[in-house]
C-alpha cells in the first residue's frame, strides 16, 4: 500500500520558507494517485456497462483490461522494486491477485479489486497530503516581503529570507510581521496564535518580542531582527516537524519488523492453497480463486498504516499551536507519562521579579515613584521591575540626572533636588529580594520583590493531576521558602528543594511510573534527559535544554503541557484502536477464507475498507477539537 510516512517527509522542504507556494486548496486532482484511480474506475464502470448491455467480448475486455493498467501499474512498479532489493511489497501481492482472478475468467472480480485498491491508495494520498499541508501552511504564515528602513531613514522592500540579524524593518498596521525581532518603537498588538498558541492578541511596545508570521494590529511597528529567516521560529517549527515525519514510533518498527517474515508467510500459506488441493483433484479455477481471496484479506496493509497516520497527524495539531515534538517516538512517550515533574524558576514562574510590597512609615507611593525614577535608566531585571510597578499604579516619574549603576549593588541618581539610591538589602525575609530606598542617605523604605508566578501554572498542574491521577512533584535549586511558596500557590504537595543538577536527576531516576519533565534551564538538561520524556520552555530555554528535550513549547504556556500530554494519549489510543480493527479483519476474513467460501469481492471491500478506516481514524487527530487547552 501507499507508504503513509515516506510521503509526508517527502513532500517537505524548508530550504526556501518564504517561497514556499501555498498548499492549503489545491485541488486533489492534482494528486497522481488520485486521477490514476478516477481513470481506473471510469474504465471499471465503462466495461461493466459493455458485458451487460451486450456488447462484444473484445470492448468490455479491452476496457476492464485498461482497468488494470489505470490502476495497476503504479503499485505493480513499486513491488517489481522493492523485488528487486529483495523485499516482498503489499502492493505486489494485490496485483499478482488481480491477475490470477484474471487468469481464470474472473476479469470483473479483478477489476474490482484493482478499482477498490487504487481507490484506497488515493484516498491514503489525500489523507497524507492534508497533514503534509498543514505542516507546510505553517511556512505560508512568514510573509515573502518585507519593508527594510535603510540608515537615511528611507525605506525598501526586499525579501523576507535576506534580512539579517540588526536590521530593521517597518510592519505597517495589518501586515504579517516578516522576522523574528523586538521592537524598537511604536506600539500595537499582535495576533500570533499560529506561532505561540495564544488565543487573544498581545500587546507589543519597545522591548516586546515579536515572530515571523504573526499579524500585526493596527499599530506601526519598528521591529529590530534578531534572527536570521532560517532560525526563526516558525522555520524552525516546521524543520522539528519534518525531522518528526521522518521517525518512526517503536510501534511501528516493531510491525515493519515484522512485515516481511509476515508477507512471506501469506505467500507460502497462498502456494500451500494452490497446490494441496490440486493436488488431491481439487478444480483449478475455485482452488486458484480462494487462495487469491486469501492473498489479498491476509496482506498487512492496515497494520502497515496502523501506527505512523496518528502520531504524524498529532504532531503537524501540536506544531500548529505552537508546540515542537521531535520526533514519533517522543510523542508516543508523551501518551504513556503517569508522572509530572516541574522545575520552578522559568518554568512554572517567569523567571522575573516583580513588585509585592513596599515597607515604609510613610507614603509607599513616594518611596515606589523615587526608587522608580532613580531606576528608568536601568537594564537590571530588579530596576526593571520597580519601574513597571510604578507605571502600574500610573505614577509620575521625574526627571533623573546623575544615574549612576553600581554593579552587583544598585543605582543612584539625583531626582529633583534629592540624591536617591537603590540597593540590595544585605538580607531579605523568607525567598524574597529586598532592597533599600535612600534619599539623600536616610533610609526611606524597602521594597519587596519575587519571582512572578505564571498565570496559567495553577491550571496546568491542576489538569495533569487529573490526567496522571498523580500531583505533579516541584524539582528545583532554589531554597525551601521560594519553593513551598510556589507550591502552595499553585496546588503542589511534593516538593524537593536546594538540588544540584545531578540531584535532579536522582529525584527523576527515584519517582515511580514513567516521568515526564518540564524544565528551562541548563541545569535542567540532566533532568531532562534522564525523564522517560522531557518538554522544556522554548521561549527563554537554554539552547541545551531545547536540543535535550523531546518537546518544546513556543509560547511558554503551560496550559499547553497539559493539551499535549492529553493529545499524546489519544494518539495512543487511536493506534491502539487502528491495531484492533486491522487485526480483527485480517483475522475474520482470513479464517472466513480458509474455513468456508469467502466471495472475493467482499474479501477486497473488508480488506481495502479496514485499510482506509484505519488512516481516517488516525487523521481525527488533525481536527481542531482534539486540542483542548
Amino acid at each position: 500500500m501507499f507508504l503513509y510516512g515516506a510521503a509526508v517527509t517527502s513532500t517537505l522542504s524548508v530550504d526556501a520558507p518564504h517561497r514556499t507556494p501555498s498548499l492549503r486548496h489545491r485541488s486533489v486532482f492534482t494528486i497522481t494517485e488520485v486521477r490514476w484511480a478516477v481513470a481506473a474506475t471510469a474504465l471499471f464502470l465503462l466495461g461493466l456497462a459493455a458485458k451487460f448491455t451486450g456488447g462484444p467480448p473484445w470492448s468490455w475486455w479491452t476496457l476492464l483490461l485498461a482497468c488494470y493498467l489505470a490502476g495497476g501499474w503504479e503499485p505493480a512498479l513499486a513491488g517489481l522494486k522493492a523485488l528487486r532489493e529483495r523485499t516482498l511489497d503489499v502492493d505486489l501481492l494485490m496485483i499478482v491477485a488481480a491477475i490470477g482472478a484474471a487468469a481464470i475468467g474472473q476479469v470483473v472480480d479483478g477489476g474490482l479489486l484493482i478499482v477498490i485498491f487504487a481507490t484506497s491508495g488515493a484516498l491514503e494520498a489525500v489523507l497524507t497530503q492534508r497533514t503534509a499541508d498543514s505542516v507546510r501552511g505553517l511556512l505560508d504564515l512568514a510573509p515573502q516581503r518585507a519593508t527594510l528602513l535603510l540608515r537615511d531613514s528611507r525605506e525598501r522592500e526586499v525579501d523576507a529570507a535576506t534580512l539579517r540579524v540588526g536590521d530593521e524593518i517597518l510592519v505597517r498596521p495589518g501586515e504579517r510581521i516578516g522576522g523574528d525581532g523586538v521592537v524598537v518603537d511604536g506600539r500595537s498588538e499582535a495576533d500570533q496564535a499560529s506561532i505561540t498558541g495564544e488565543s487573544l492578541p498581545v500587546p507589543k511596545e519597545p522591548g516586546s518580542e515579536v515572530f515571523a508570521g504573526s499579524l500585526n494590529g493596527t499599530g506601526a511597528l519598528r521591529v529590530r531582527i534578531t534572527r536570521a529567516a532560517h532560525d526563526t521560529v516558525i522555520a524552525r517549527i516546521v524543520v522539528m516537524v519534518e525531522q518528526a515525519s521522518a521517525t518512526k514510533a517503536k510501534t511501528q518498527l516493531f510491525i515493519e519488523k515484522v512485515e516481511q517474515r509476515y508477507s512471506v508467510g501469506v505467500v507460502a500459506v497462498t502456494l500451500a492453497l494452490f497446490t494441496v488441493p490440486l493436488a488431491f483433484g481439487a478444480a483449478l479455477e475455485p482452488t486458484l480463486l480462494r487462495a487469491m481471496t486469501f492473498m489479498i484479506v491476509a496482506s498487512p496493509c492496515a497494520l502497515v498504516l496502523a501506527t505512523m497516520p496518528p502520531l504524524l497527524a498529532a504532531i503537524a495539531n501540536a506544531g500548529k499551536r505552537g508546540v515542537l515534538v521531535k520526533s514519533a517516538v517522543a510523542m508516543e512517550q508523551l501518551g504513556t507519562a503517569d508522572a509530572v515533574a516541574f522545575d520552578k524558576t522559568g518554568t512554572l514562574t517567569e523567571g522575573t521579579p516583580q513588585v509585592i510590597g513596599i515597607i515604609t512609615d510613610g507614603d509607599p507611593d513616594h518611596v515606589l515613584a523615587l526608587a522608580a525614577a532613580a531606576e528608568q535608566f536601568s537594564e537590571h531585571p530588579i530596576g526593571r521591575a520597580i519601574v513597571e510597578a510604578a507605571r502600574q499604579r500610573n505614577l509620575v516619574l521625574r526627571r533623573t540626572t546623575d544615574f549612576r549603576a553600581i554593579p552587583g549593588t544598585g543605582v543612584t541618581a539625583r531626582v529633583a533636588h534629592e540624591v536617591v539610591s537603590v540597593h540590595r538589602a544585605d538580607s531579605a525575609p523568607n525567598d524574597n529580594t529586598a532592597v533599600v530606598v535612600t534619599a539623600d542617605q536616610r533610609q526611606i523604605g524597602v521594597i519587596e520583590l519575587a519571582d512572578r508566578l505564571r498565570p496559567s501554572s495553577e491550571p496546568a498542574v491542576r489538569g495533569l493531576t487529573v490526567l496522571t491521577g498523580r500531583s505533579p512533584v516541584l524539582l528545583t535549586g532554589d531554597n525551601h521558602f521560594a519553593a513551598h511558596r510556589v507550591a502552595d500557590a499553585v496546588g503542589i504537595i511534593n516538593v524537593r528543594a536546594e538540588l544540584l543538577p545531578q540531584d535532579k536527576v536522582r529525584a527523576v531516576e527515584e519517582m515511580d511510573g514513567r516521568v515526564l519533565f518540564v524544565g528551562d534551564g541548563v541545569n535542567d538538561a540532566p533532568a531532562l534527559a534522564a525523564a522517560h520524556s522531557g518538554i522544556a520552555m522554548g521561549r527563554k530555554g537554554s539552547a541545551l535544554t531545547v536540543d535535550t528535550a523531546d518537546a518544546v513549547v513556543v509560547g511558554d504556556d503551560l496550559t499547553v503541557v497539559l493539551a499535549l500530554v492529553a493529545l499524546a494519549r489519544r494518539a495512543r489510543k487511536v493506534v491502539i484502536a487502528n491495531l484492533t480493527i486491522a487485526g480483527t479483519f485480517i483475522v475474520v476474513l482470513s479464517a472466513w477464507d480458509l474455513f468456508g467460501t469467502l466471495p472475493l469481492p467482499l474479501g477486497v471491500a473488508g480488506h481495502e475498507g479496514s485499510t482506509v478506516l484505519v488512516a481516517l481514524n488516525g487523521m481525527r487527530l488533525l481536527s481542531k477539537r482534539t486540542w483542548r487547552s
